[in-house]
């Protein structure tokens, strides 16, 4: 049994070196120079007579030296326990259990291996790991790198093809010893009033820890149609509060009335028909580090990865407002306003409002939701109830909602009248006046690049790339086309989307997208852009420089990512003389 182990070890291992365009062992996908597959999905071979022929030729070749590895490896583990050890079969201990006899690293020490030249290693509950040799290989591309020099746990359990006896077998293979020590969970002092904010996932990257603002890693967001709730990026304006749903109540009325509507969360739940809707939300300050490389602004430091899309379910704007005795198409007022929870040390909390020509043409469509992709809305998220209003920036979504009020005049919370509004590049702080424009509501149609993400290195000789991403635009206008480019917008491809099941101008949901398009011959360094078009024909604008603005809002430039493509460089054509 241990002599067929090291044998298909000496396989596995020589057919890395040999040649990439293998049968993958953990998922059954070829991977090959090609490589144009969604996670484990496809299967592809080489596309000509050539690349058919290498790989009968890597075959040959793989058996002789898979043979011969096998060989020395047979001969070493009878002298060696460790190897010993990492022949057992995974049927005789549990994948990531502690294994005697191998050394016992530390976190310290996991830490400090995160690139090809320290060795790239990761831990998996009691073992550690070296993946080195076999990022390359990974199914899912470079996401595998974003467990570098940590825990791949949390990253291991979003993807289901993981959990096989095939997989769990093969990263034991990459084992190469224990670890014991436990994460110190940092202390909380009492008075800090964000002690008690949730925990969240390792792989949302902060922005600010208090109030704790992060988005997802870009790459991760074509996965999935609907963005895992504990995935969704963050937008905190205050420390998050700890609501009890038992004596949770919702009040809704009209400002200056003597009565208002009192409801609990079982009331929300029970006496409504539910209502669902697939929308996303999205930070005004999306995509603000673009804006900063122009002029310094002020605001979150957002890469392209503060939107993410949920389907969210409640009770219907209309239906609560009909219950609470109000029609909105003939009330006297000119704002809806939502108040929340969230306070800061003062006692000033959060708030927002919308036109109520905005909330009149949504009333079917805005949600008091309570639900977030089928479960509980998370604590960052607005538990136990916020509101959804499909089509607007997020900062107008409030979270933690207790207060529905209509209203003659907008809300008068510091985000609503002294943020969350756009310039021109020549106002600045020393001569703005926020009273001068509007709060913003619907945003401009963007889109952005999420694979390959920027400063990766293609395969050696590449002559196409594969490119996915997110598209999306305000106000329920649908994406209609997303055009990429390799040569600086001289040619233009389109790209397949994957079109929510909205209507075209009722679109709240995003448009994920994906193609694979020529790369420019004889180039190492390829910049790719990309750029939406709404059902309006609005079309993103070619660069940052014309649409900079102070607090760095609006961003919706095309987005361009950098890649290269390994190789020796082109030679210059020599001149030719006349002699």
């Amino acid at each position: 049994m241990a002599t067929i182990r090291i044998l298909q070890q000496g396989i596995r291992k020589s057919a890395v070196a040999g040649y990439r365009g293998r049968i993958h062992p953990i998922a059954g996908v070829a991977l090959n120079k090609d490589w144009n597959s969604s996670f484990a999905t496809r299967t592809f071979t080489t596309s000509s007579n050539n690349g058919q022929q290498r790989y009968h030729n890597w075959r040959e070749s793989a058996a002789l030296l898979g043979t011969a590895a096998g060989l020395v490896g047979l001969t070493l583990i009878a002298k060696s326990k460790n190897d010993s050890h990492l022949a057992a079969s995974s049927e005789e201990r549990e994948p990531g259990s502690i294994v005697p006899d191998l050394p016992t690293y530390t976190l310290s020490d996991v830490s400090k291996r995160k690139t090809k030249e320290t060795r790239i290693w990761m831990t998996y509950k009691n073992g550690v790991y070296d993946v080195t040799d076999f990022v390359s290989n990974h199914p899912g591309g470079s996401k595998i790198l974003l467990a570098a020099g940590g825990a791949m746990d949390p990253f291991w359990s979003m993807y289901a093809v993981h959990k096989n006896k095939e997989v769990f077998e093969m990263l034991e293979e990459l084992r190469i010893g224990n670890i014991t020590e436990v994460p110190e969970e940092e202390e909380r002092d009492a008075s800090n009033p964000y002690a008690n904010d949730p925990k969240r996932h390792p792989a949302l990257k902060p922005s600010s820890s208090t109030p704790f603002n992060a988005e997802p890693p870009l790459q991760l967001l074509p996965d999935n149609f609907l963005t895992p709730n504990d995935l969704f990026f963050v937008r905190n304006h205050l420390p998050v509060p700890d609501v009890d749903p038992k004596t949770y109540k919702l009040e809704v009325g009209i400002d200056g009335a003597s009565r208002t509507k009192s409801l609990n969360l079982s009331e929300l739940k029970n006496r409504f028909q539910k209502k669902s809707v697939a929308s996303i939300v999205q930070c005004a300050g999306n995509r603000r580090s673009e804006m900063v490389k122009i002029k310094p602004v002020k605001g979150l430091n957002w890469g392209a990865a503060a939107i993410s899309n949920a389907e969210w379910s409640g009770v219907c704007l209309d239906d609560l407002l009909k219950y609470s005795g109000i029609d909105i198409d003939y009330v006297d007022c000119d704002h809806i306003i939502f108040d929340g929870l969230d306070q800061d040390p003062t006692g000033s909390k959060y708030g927002a409002s919308i036109p109520i020509e905005l909330a009149r043409r949504l009333k079917r469509d805005i949600i008091i939701a309570y639900e977030m992709n089928g479960e509980d809305i998370p604590r960052d998220h607005g538990y136990p109830v916020r509101v959804i209003l499909p089509g607007i920036v997020g900062a107008r979504q409030v979270k933690w909602l207790h207060k529905i009020l209509l209203s003659k005049k907008e809300s008068d919370c510091h985000w609503q009248q002294k943020d969350y509004k756009g310039f021109h590049a020549s106002i600045d702080w020393h001569n703005v006046d926020f009273s001068t424009v509007p709060a913003i509501q619907e945003l401009p149609v963007n889109s952005a690049i999420c694979e390959p993400v920027n400063g990766t290195s293609l395969e050696e000789g590449a002559n196409e790339v594969t490119v996915k991403g997110y598209a999306w635009s305000g106000g329920g206008r649908g994406i209609v086309r997303v055009d990429v480019t390799t040569d600086g917008g001289k040619t233009w491809h389109s790209a397949e989307l994957k079109q929510p099941d909205q209507p075209l101008y009722k679109t709240y949901a995003w448009t994920l997208w994906e193609t694979t398009i020529p790369l420019p011959a004889d180039t190492r360094d390829v910049e790719i852009r990309c750029k939406a078009v709404d059902s309006s024909y609005n079309v993103q604008p070619d660069n940052v420089d014309g649409i900079w603005n102070l607090r760095g809002v609006l961003s919706n430039a095309w987005f361009k990512v950098d890649v290269k493509v390994p190789g020796e460089e082109p030679q210059a054509k020599k001149k030719s003389s006349w002699w």
